[in-house]
């Protein structure tokens, strides 16, 4: 009876049961990931990258930036919270009131000890396979960010960009956007 439980693979369903404790609730193929809430270093760096990135979309009129909680429902069996989604203004019939239903063109996970593994992983694979255009992996711990871009055949990861070499991030869905790391992980020193 355990085996067969396992086995079973929960919906979006099951999803909308979940209880609103506070605590991220994802699934990823059927199965059941809790998360507690982040530390004040990442909850501080998805602000400062959701304020810097979030106020460039808006004043181009490109789209919108959130930050978590917002539904991500890539299929019935995969729901995802990431750290920060862009949705571009051509795809916004993907919104519902309820949640976004379908790939954004970026998602962004900031790493947190508990969800390092799987960010790296899980939702790497996941988000290559559900279309998500870019995939952003912010490392508070190493101060850098990872930019994976969809190409022909899946993800290639475009850029390893770190404060230690100096490095600027941009991409293609933001042009004339640019943030040098220094000023994401360190915006108070200098």
């Amino acid at each position: 009876m355990r085996a067969e439980l396992r086995s079973h693979k929960l919906t979006y369903q099951d999803y909308l049961q979940f209880p609103e404790d506070g605590r991220r609730h994802e699934l990823i193929d059927g199965e059941h990931f809790v998360t507690a809430a982040p530390n004040v270093k990442h909850q501080t760096l998805l602000a400062l990258l959701t304020e810097l990135l979030g106020g460039f979309v808006r004043r181009n009129k490109l789209g919108r930036v959130w930050a978590t909680p917002l539904d991500v429902v890539l299929s019935d069996f995969d729901i995802v919270q990431p750290d920060l989604i862009f949705l571009s203004r051509e795809r916004f019939q993907l919104l519902t009131e309820a949640h976004l239903r379908g790939a954004p063109d970026l998602a962004v996970e900031v790493l947190s000890p508990s969800t390092r593994r799987r960010d790296l992983s899980d939702k790497l694979r996941l988000y290559e396979r559900s279309g998500v255009t870019e995939y952003w992996v912010v490392d508070p711990e190493e101060d850098t960010v990872e930019v994976y871009r969809q190409n022909e055949g899946g993800y290639r990861l475009e850029a390893r960009l770190s404060v230690e070499q100096g490095d600027t991030l941009s991409s293609p869905l933001f042009p004339g956007w640019a943030l040098a790391l220094e000023e994401l992980f360190h915006p108070l020193s200098g």
